[in-house]
């Protein structure tokens, strides 16, 4: 199994007191350790990559925004210090390298571990601590890039991926599934919402739902992703679904993300499968959770 990973993410440097911290990745780094991992670097995305979803006035308002010392703004709850852009680079250039590696046979499986997370940044909009749309880059790159038909884009964090569902939501071949507490930040996420083909399953968990709960809701997706037949599975890994979390009101537990990792790699059915971490803001259980979500993985890799 693949292990992306780059330093460049602890230069992501968010104020004092910001949940998602330097420490979050490595405390995930250590948990991983004695795993057999084929450990790569996480290259940066060129500019390319990045506009395959973002427009490239976006992407040029960020480099402009990004200050010398100190924090820029973007919203409440995200900002840019010097080493941001890099890192959210790295992140989506990892998740495009493992893309390319999965689909060339050099390994089924592949984790980034890289912050910031991806999921909630809109076409043009940076929120809730995320500024590219690494996920749905990804997607697109095995679409545009490599021809695929059918990719499926599976998000388990515990707040809606609004950007990924905002940047797949007129793409036919991208199925997407995002199970999440609501109401909760970011609002949406509601069953309602569709995408332009009907290829968006949301799956809303009441607060103080157990993870036995969400397996019932996925058991559903995983069967219809699983009829789909989709020819790579990447996975948005939220960790912040644990009862431990202090940012929502779920209460799964480390065995939780390890059932659910199992039953997605069974119903990618073959199909390569490419995981990047999101949330999950209590260092401990987010260490405990991403182990035996990639334990899981690499089950299913040597089995």
């Amino acid at each position: 199994m693949l292990l992306y990973t780059h330093p460049a993410a602890d230069r992501h440097v968010n104020p004092p007191g910001h949940p998602e911290q330097v420490p979050r990745l490595p405390a995930v780094l250590r948990a991983l350790d004695g795993l057999p991992l084929d450990r790569r670097e996480a290259p940066l995305a060129p500019d390319p990559e990045v506009l395959r979803c973002h427009p490239a006035a976006y992407l040029a308002r960020l480099r402009q925004a990004q200050p010398e010392d100190g924090w820029a703004m973007l919203d409440a709850d995200t900002q840019l210090s010097p080493g941001s852009l890099e890192a959210a680079l790295r992140a989506v250039g990892a998740a495009c390298a493992a893309v390319d590696a999965v689909l060339a046979g050099e390994d089924a499986r592949a984790f980034i571990a890289m912050r910031p997370p991806g999921h909630h940044a809109e076409t043009a909009r940076a929120m809730g601590f995320c500024l590219f749309g690494t996920v749905a880059i990804a997607a697109k790159r095995a679409l545009d890039h490599h021809g695929l038909e059918r990719v499926a884009v599976l998000d388990f964090d515990v707040h809606h991926g609004n950007g990924t569902q905002d940047l797949l939501w007129d793409e036919a071949q991208a199925l997407f599934v995002s199970s999440h507490q609501m109401p909760l930040y970011p609002g949406t996420g509601a069953a309602s919402e569709k995408g332009a083909h009907g290829q968006i399953v949301n799956l809303p968990l009441p607060p103080g739902s157990d993870g036995a709960r969400a397996r019932i809701a996925w058991d559903g997706a995983l069967a219809r992703m699983r009829g789909w037949r989709p020819q790579l599975v990447l996975v948005s890994a939220g960790f912040d679904a644990h009862a431990d979390d202090p940012l929502a009101n779920l209460l799964w537990q480390d065995e939780d993300f390890a059932a659910l990792s199992r039953a997605i790699c069974d119903a990618a059915q073959g199909a390569p499968v490419v995981s990047c971490l999101e949330g999950g803001y209590d260092l401990a259980a987010l260490g405990r959770s991403a182990r035996a979500h990639v334990e899981a993985m690499l089950e299913d890799d040597q089995g």
